[in-house]
């Protein structure tokens, strides 16, 4: 018989930034949508959000940045997901991210990109929209 979990998410800050008032916010609507979320904290390095993931088995990630350092760690995070052959996993992210920055965020694979006052429905409904079905069901 088919039965599906709730969605796990992994909510990231990652960088230097260490405003996390938005992502906290985001973590806590998810929640309260009945999904699972890890929060990461601040300050987290490319290479602590992926392997959070991991360990975590989570279907999504949501990164939030308002530092401006996306483009330097983005691309990081994206390739050590492949490195760990993770391509399963829904990626997004949030934040301060420039116009102009968008097509090349979505060409590493990060498949939405929120700014602020995105409404947290939105972000809710993309995930629940953009996640790979099959990771929610396990055979009982």
């Amino acid at each position: 018989m088919d039965e599906t979990r709730p969605i796990r998410v992994l909510v990231a800050k990652p960088g230097l930034d260490g405003h996390d008032r938005g992502a906290k916010v985001i973590a806590r609507a998810l929640r309260d949508a009945g999904m699972e979320v890890i929060y990461t904290g601040i300050r987290q390095t490319p290479e602590m959000i992926v392997e959070a993931a991991i360990q975590e088995d989570v279907d999504a990630i949501l990164m939030s940045i308002l530092s401006g350092a996306h483009m330097a760690i983005f691309p990081r995070v994206m390739a050590l997901l492949k490195e760990n052959s993770v391509d399963d996993v829904l990626v997004a992210a949030g934040g301060i991210l420039p116009d102009e920055d968008v097509p090349a965020i979505k060409a590493l694979g990060i498949k939405g990109c929120f700014g602020p006052g995105t409404s947290t429905d939105e972000i809710i409904n993309f995930v629940r929209a953009n996640i790979q079905a099959d990771r929610l069901t396990a055979d009982v």
